[in-house]
Order: structure tokens, then sequence, then C-alpha cells
């Protein structure tokens, strides 16, 4: 009996350390389904950040193609105004020298104003001249055509003695 009470007590030791050990792993068990279910918290944490950070990539991506292309549109737009400024130069020097032929034709104009002024006033001065040649003349023939009817009168007369 002795033997029966040793094992007895040897098996309830071994079961108080076998329940104590069970105690232990539930312990551990519940320490780890709560560390799964905080790993598994952070896993969907991580999961949607991930989503977020993808789609963040996606646009990212999206505004860096956008970016290109408006850089390169900003490149020929540059390369535009570069051409447009050019062009803009040439035809202000074009402007200038059409200025400066409007310039000079208008002098010369000036200058033919002037001309016809004077030369007007010359034909004048050479009408009122034409005039008074014109004037004597008449006086001219009318003394003249006096004269042959005197002559003419002279000679009937003398014909007549």
């Amino acid at each position: 009996m002795d033997q029966i009470k040793k094992k007895m007590n040897q098996l309830r030791l071994e079961s108080d350390e076998l329940t104590a050990r069970v105690e232990d792993l539930q312990n551990k068990i519940k320490e780890l389904e709560a560390e799964n279910l905080s790993k598994d918290q952070q896993l969907t944490s991580m999961q949607h950040q991930n989503g977020v950070l993808e789609a963040e990539l996606e646009r990212l991506e999206k505004s860096a193609v956008d970016l290109k292309k408006a850089a390169d549109e900003g490149t020929q737009h540059g390369t535009q105004n570069e051409s447009l400024t050019r062009r803009m130069q040439l035809l202000e020097e074009e402007a200038e020298k059409a200025d400066k032929v409007l310039r000079e034709a208008h002098e010369q104009l000036r200058q033919t104003d002037v001309k016809a002024g004077h030369f007007e006033r010359r034909v004048q001065a050479l009408e009122v001249e034409r005039d008074n040649w014109e004037k004597k003349y008449d006086e001219l023939e009318q003394k003249h055509n006096a004269t042959i009817k005197e002559l003419e009168d002279f000679q009937a007369e003398i014909g007549t003695i």
C-alpha cells in the first residue's frame, strides 16, 4: 500500500506537473493565438497599406507619364517660342526696312512736290510770257494787216493815178 500511495503521490505530482504544464501550454497557446491575431491584423493592415501604396505608385507613375508628356510639350512650346521669336525679329527687321523705305519715299515725294511747285510756278510764268507774246503777235499781226491794207490802198491809189 505504501507503494500505491507512493505511486499515487507520484502520479499526483506528475498530474500536478502535467496540469501546470497544460496550463502553461494553454497560456502559451493563448499568447500565440493573441500573437497570431495581432500578426493577422498586422498582415491585414500591411495588405491594406500595400494596396494603398500600389494605388499611390500607379498614380505617381501616371503622374510621371503626364509630367513627361508636359515636359515634351514644354520643349515643343519652347522650340515654337524660339521659332516665333526669330520670326518676330525678322518681321521687325522687315518692318524697320519698310519704314526706312517709306521715309525715303516720303522724302522723295516731298522733294517731288517742291519741284512740282517750282515747275508749276515756272509754267505759270511761261504761260504769262506766252500770253504776252501772243498779244504782241496779235498786235503786230493787226499792224501788219493794217500796213498791208494801207499798202493795197496805196497801190490802188497809185494805180488810179
